[in-house]
């Protein structure tokens, strides 16, 4: 089952049996449960995982206030890329909104495949580089509208207060 999986995920996708022989070994399959805490903001940050089914939020807290959801990730889609990027931690948390299947791998298993295998571990990496930068496009609109929303708020009330007098 596991090298159906890998063969449907972007990541992997038109890789010959060889290549998919040097992955297999580094994936590994996980069903979680709506509201599992896959990691923590802050948490060291160990596994990439690429979801099969389910959605995954992103949630992101400034030290100023509430958790705010950033993104919603779906299937085909990648969280936890800080473990492939190499830092030490987690910048943001990412929970199960659903039920969900992924396959996870730890960050310094992929550094070591490509250290061994260069040529794989390049196109793995230029295809995450495409899914990780697509998601930044579509969060930025996201992030806007949060902010937005936020300003909405703080402004209302703002006014609110100045009408009561409490200026």
């Amino acid at each position: 089952m596991q090298s159906e999986v890998l063969k449907g995920l972007p990541l992997c996708q038109d890789f010959t049996a060889e290549q998919l022989d040097l992955m297999r070994p580094i994936f590994i399959y996980c069903q979680e449960p709506c509201g599992t805490v896959l990691f923590e903001q802050g948490d060291p940050a160990e596994y990439l995982y690429l979801i099969i089914e389910g959605e995954v939020y992103i949630q992101y807290k400034p030290y100023d206030g509430p958790a705010l959801t950033v993104a919603r990730i779906g299937p085909t889609g990648v969280v936890g890329w800080s473990a492939a990027l190499g830092s030490l931690f987690y910048s943001s948390s990412a929970v199960c909104a659903t039920d969900c299947q992924m396959m996870c791998l730890r960050g310094r298993d992929l550094h070591n495949l490509c250290a061994e295998h260069p040529e794989t571990g390049e196109i793995v990496l230029q295809r995450l580089a495409n899914i990780i930068s697509e998601r930044l496009r579509n969060t930025h609109p996201q992030v806007m509208a949060m902010l937005e929303q936020s300003l909405r708020i703080r402004v209302g009330e703002s006014l609110i207060a100045g009408k009561i007098g409490y200026n």
